[in-house]
């Protein structure tokens, strides 16, 4: 029998959309006290700045199309560095992990404070909330990718 075909471009599009729509989902009832449009509006806010908050509908599809393109470029991303990290870590579930925490450390450690979104005040550091999103990071991107990556590079086809 002969191995069934990869294709990579259908891969990567499944992918990212599994990974945008589970983290958005994992967003939106994170934030169950605010409305799924100031979600949106926030991540618009990366770009926007505080007018995304007043921006009305434009800024929620705006939010979307942005949250899905971030989503995207982590999942190609550490989709293409899967061999190498799998070379170093066997264990894909630990691979996971690994690129749930690197998510984390990078877009809040190196690109949410280039942006424009509003900056928390008072200084003080909740565990709690560094641990969940970690947690979300991992289960909606991270496992996702490392599984994809681990089906596609060992040559099965992802359905």
């Amino acid at each position: 029998m002969t191995k069934p075909k990869r294709n990579k471009a259908a891969t990567l599009l499944r992918l990212c959309l599994l990974a945008g729509t589970l983290d958005g989902i994992a967003a939106l009832l994170m934030s169950y006290k605010v409305s799924p449009a100031t979600v949106f509006q926030y991540i618009a806010s990366g770009w926007f700045g505080k007018a995304a908050f007043t921006g009305g509908a434009a800024m929620v599809v705006y939010g979307i199309v942005f949250h899905y393109l971030i989503a995207s470029c982590w999942s190609i991303l550490l989709f293409v560095l899967y061999p190498g990290f799998k070379r170093i870590v066997i264990n894909k579930y630990m691979v996971a992990v690994i690129f749930g925490l690197v998510i984390w450390l990078v877009m809040n450690l190196a690109v949410l404070p280039l942006t424009n979104v509003p900056k928390q005040t008072g200084g003080h550091v909740n565990i709690l909330l560094i641990l969940e999103g970690m947690g979300v990071l991992t289960i909606c991107l991270g496992i996702p990718i490392a599984l994809a990556a681990d089906r596609y590079y060992n040559s099965r086809r992802w359905t």
